[in-house]
């Protein structure tokens, strides 16, 4: 699958299609099985990992078989397609993935489907013969032409809207917004995590058109769970969550207990492996990895950062070539030390640029080898009271876990 097909977390752009007619092809295909799951559909600019595992873990909580679909993964691509219940837990075989692509190869290649198409199907072929009760399916990117958006779920998510793949989806919120809006369907209720006065708008008018009911979790839920997961984005999140929880209780499809909700929240990772999201993995000094990637994730994460407590800030800095630099490189302090590195990927940025670049906004350090070079590096340089923060991007924290 990585080597002979496209695939856009290792290729980026040329991987993307903007288009909805392979996924249609493949699925009908393969007996449509996507019309036989219920489903919540979720996608935004930052959190819809985080919501989808959190909504997975509470659905589990309450004792239903729950298929999890997330992307992109950081270490086994079998993290994308998870099964979470009282009777089955964890990531899909080997053996389903092999078998899978092997029966379908030469369909695959005849249609020139691309690395997320594939995925895709498998998730619902899989969700579909393992017969789960509900599934969570998150966005790949965008949400009107994503692969995934070929479902009737129960109830349509949008976490947020911030400027991100803006080479696809457009260099304003609006636009943005517009694509994301893509996934609220005919009659479906459609959660609103955040919305700005760009954004809003484009909501109500896809909803209203849609005859779509419309929530807004950050005006209407005011409670405010502990979680596993620590980072202050979350909080955020899980406002969402619990609004659409909220609407699947009223579709009285799903029974929902205040303690499964609770449960849902502190377990997430044990229950679903989330990992990367404000994760420490080290003490004395304090080091703490986060996935956060773009503008709007990156500057809630550098506030935390900063109100941390520490002697000395050391950041080990990796990020892809197709982000903006002036937009992201501002966000980060002047007086740390850095350690500029490249993730293992064709897309990632060369790190002399990345340094070049990193200077010219007053941002001091040296260039390693590779990401592990660079953490081993800053975690011999730091004392115990220092604190570390490895970030930038997914693949980054990806290699360090």
């Amino acid at each position: 699958m990585f080597n002979q097909l496209p695939m856009y977390q290792l290729q980026g752009a040329s991987a993307y299609k903007k288009d909805l007619t392979n996924t249609i092809l493949l699925l009908d295909y393969l007996g449509n099985p996507e019309r036989k799951l219920k489903c919540i559909h979720v996608a935004g600019t930052n959190g819809k990992g985080s919501a989808s595992h959190m909504l997975a873990s509470i659905l589990q909580e309450a004792g239903y078989k729950t298929g999890l679909y997330t992307s992109p993964h950081l270490k086994d691509f079998r993290e994308r397609i998870k099964i979470n219940g009282p009777e089955a837990s964890g990531d899909i075989s080997e053996d389903f993935v092999a078998e899978f692509i092997s029966k379908h190869k030469a369909f695959f290649e005849a249609n020139d489907l691309s690395f997320f198409e594939m995925s895709v199907g498998l998730a619902f072929d899989y969700f579909e013969k393992e017969a789960v009760d509900i599934a969570v399916i998150e966005v790949g990117m965008g949400g009107r032409l994503d692969s995934t958006n070929v479902i009737m779920p129960l109830v349509s998510v949008i976490t947020n809207i911030g400027l991100d793949h803006t080479q696809f989806l457009g260099n304003t919120l609006e636009a943005i917004a517009f694509e994301k809006a893509g996934i609220i369907k005919p009659n479906v209720p459609v959660v609103i995590g955040e919305y700005t006065a760009e954004t809003l708008p484009v909501f109500q008018n896809k909803a209203k058109e849609n005859h779509a009911e419309i929530f807004l979790a950050s005006d209407l839920i005011t409670q405010n769970y502990p979680s596993a997961l620590l980072g202050d984005y979350q909080i955020s999140n899980k406002k969402t969550v619990l609004q659409t929880i909220k609407v699947l209780q009223s579709q009285r499809e799903f029974s929902i207990s205040e303690t499964n909700i609770k449960d849902g929240f502190l377990n997430v990772i044990a229950n679903t492996g989330l990992h990367g999201r404000w994760q420490q993995i080290h003490e004395n000094p304090k080091v703490i990895c986060d996935t956060a990637h773009n503008k709007h994730g990156l500057t809630i994460v550098i506030n935390q950062v900063m109100h941390e407590k520490f002697d000395q800030l050391h950041i080990v800095l990796g990020l892809v070539n197709d982000k903006n630099l002036d937009e992201i490189l501002p966000l980060f302090p002047k007086n740390a030390v850095y350690y500029f590195c490249k993730p293992d990927i064709s897309r990632g940025l060369e790190v002399n640029i990345l340094q070049q670049k990193a200077n010219e906004y007053e941002l001091q350090g040296k260039v390693y080898n590779s990401v592990s070079e660079a953490y081993q590096t800053a975690l011999k340089l730091a004392s115990e009271t220092d604190f570390i923060y490895i970030g930038g991007s997914t693949f980054v924290v990806a290699e360090i876990l």
